[in-house]
């Protein structure tokens, strides 16, 4: 689960306060989609905070719409992704552009296939990852000189 935050450290220290955030948690800034972003594990959950470093970012348009920080998006672990992507297009949904690379459909991202939908769910994002399998993920990592 991705959340919308104005300021990531703030947000870990809310979170550490009151439920068990791992103490090693740190906060990466990731300059391709401009983001820093705090991420943790709770209770088999990956939870994302995520702040935009530029006024115009994905997460600070996101709370600036809303006028709120909140849940962003959840990102649904699937099997495959295309069968996954058929399935929602078959039921009308559309995909979204990802905003880091300028791609619409599953593309790679450094932990599997990644693909976004136009569409919400009680307006909350969709997104897809199929998760690389080891063989694929070195050769993610070869491609990307990682």
């Amino acid at each position: 689960m991705a959340f919308g935050v104005k300021d990531a450290a703030k947000a870990l220290e809310a979170y550490a306060r009151f439920l068990h955030v791992p103490s090693d948690t740190t906060i990466e800034f990731f300059p391709k989609s401009k983001n820093r972003v705090a991420l943790f594990y709770l209770g088999g959950i990956e939870y994302q905070l995520c702040e935009s470093t530029v006024p115009d970012g994905r997460f600070a348009t996101w709370i600036d719409e809303r006028g709120s920080e909140g849940l962003h998006h959840i990102c649904y672990e699937v099997d495959d992704i295309d069968a996954a992507l058929a399935h929602a297009e078959a039921q009308g949904a559309t995909l979204r552009i990802c905003q880091a690379c300028q791609v619409v459909g599953s593309h790679p991202h450094p932990e599997g296939w990644v693909a976004f939908l136009d569409d919400e769910a009680g307006g909350i994002e969709i997104e897809f990852m199929q998760v690389y399998t080891e063989e694929q993920l070195k050769e993610y990592e070869d491609f990307k000189g990682i």
